[in-house]
């Protein structure tokens, strides 16, 4: 390990364990089952945000305990990053390390909205270590402070490993809100310049994408990159199973889209949106 972590990270999370109160857990020694994962960073990252879902009690209480598991995860980091930049990233590292405890309170508000949001949680330790939504946004949160840091190369890394896990495929450039809640999950696909606001609410298969690409003026063809081609989201949207929004188009806030919609023109404020003519079913008796 060629990483050692020097922030207050530990400290504040140390701090932000004990502030949790019910319904978040507050039992120590629940001895769930393990989960090994191919890449260390998800396990590591769990054990960091939600000790005790994740069989970390001794963390609780221990900083240095914190401040090692910071490092390890840290020095993994650091040797994602360098082989794209070729430098020592390690300040870059100590940055996204220190905004844990922040990306914890942001990630507390998603578990809430995923209780709230579906009649079938039952708790919010079941949220925290089965739902595939949160496992997919914990990581892109992560992701998305190390996109933003410069590391964008490693940050895809990381949130296409949460895609083998979780079925659902968020770029980590995408800029998402308080409150976010992905139900069911797989399918559901978000775009890199895709922004989405807060108590948002997406289903199985829902695609936040492009409409179209533009190229650059050379003979390649190669496809143009950096621009804005992914939909922004409002506040309080609902977007139903199946449904796909499309293209650099805006979703106003308190609108709610019904499943298989095809949305590629702005939606105003305070509307909803569905498939007026359904498909006519029909049935005959097996001959």
């Amino acid at each position: 390990m060629d990483y050692r972590y020097t922030g207050d990270a530990h400290a504040q999370l140390r701090e932000a364990y004990e502030t949790d109160a019910d319904p978040f857990p507050t039992r120590s020694s629940m001895n769930f089952p393990e989960w090994e994962h191919r890449r260390a960073e998800m396990g590591l990252l769990r054990r960091l945000l939600f000790p005790r879902c994740w069989n970390a009690d001794g963390l609780l209480e221990d900083e240095p305990a914190i401040r090692d598991v910071l490092s390890e995860l840290g020095a993994l980091y650091c040797r994602g990053i360098r082989p794209y930049s070729g430098t020592d990233p390690s300040e870059t590292v100590d940055d996204v390390l220190d905004r844990l405890p922040e990306l914890r309170t942001t990630l507390k508000k998603d578990v809430e909205a995923a209780y709230k949001g579906d009649p079938a949680a039952k708790s919010y330790v079941e949220v925290i270590r089965s739902y595939p939504g949160f496992q997919a946004i914990m990581m892109q949160r992560v992701a998305h402070a190390l996109y933003e840091a410069g590391t964008a190369e490693y940050a895809r890394e990381l949130t296409e490993y949460a895609k083998t896990v979780t079925g659902i495929d968020i770029h980590p450039g995408a800029e998402i809100g308080e409150y976010f809640f992905i139900d069911h999950g797989t399918g559901v696909v978000i775009g890199e310049t895709a922004t989405i606001g807060d108590w948002v609410r997406l289903y199985q298969d829902v695609t936040l994408g492009a409409l179209h690409f533009e190229e650059e003026e050379d003979e390649a063809k190669t496809l143009k990159k950096g621009y804005k081609r992914h939909p922004d989201i409002g506040d309080h949207v609902v977007i139903g199973a199946g449904t796909k929004v499309l293209g650099a188009v805006t979703v106003g806030d308190h609108v709610s889209i019904g499943a298989n919609s095809w949305v590629t023109e702005d939606v105003p404020n305070n509307m909803k949106v569905y498939i007026s003519e359904h498909p006519t079913q029909e049935r005959k008796e097996s001959e």
